[in-house]
């Protein structure tokens, strides 16, 4: 299984969209700061999470999502 989840901080009040087949580690990484964009925080949870049969989908979804640009679709993702 993988997975598209979608972070946010509130220390820096962002989201970030990302795709991974273990979403909990990756969680562990950017709280870490090991990622780049997320190092700014170490606050990030998870608020919406999508399960996919491959990773092709999985990446397919995530730049759908990142192609919107729009803070107010990730909202409606998971404020549905």
């Amino acid at each position: 299984m993988y997975f598209v989840y979608i972070l946010y901080s509130r220390q820096a009040d962002r989201y970030y969209v990302g795709q991974s087949d273990n979403p909990q580690e990756r969680l562990i990484a950017h709280n870490s700061g090991i990622s780049r964009y997320t190092s700014i925080a170490s606050d990030w949870t998870i608020v919406h999470l999508e399960e996919f049969q491959t990773r092709t989908e999985a990446i397919q979804r995530e730049r759908a999502i990142k192609k919107r640009k729009s803070r107010k679709y990730i909202e409606s993702l998971f404020h549905n």
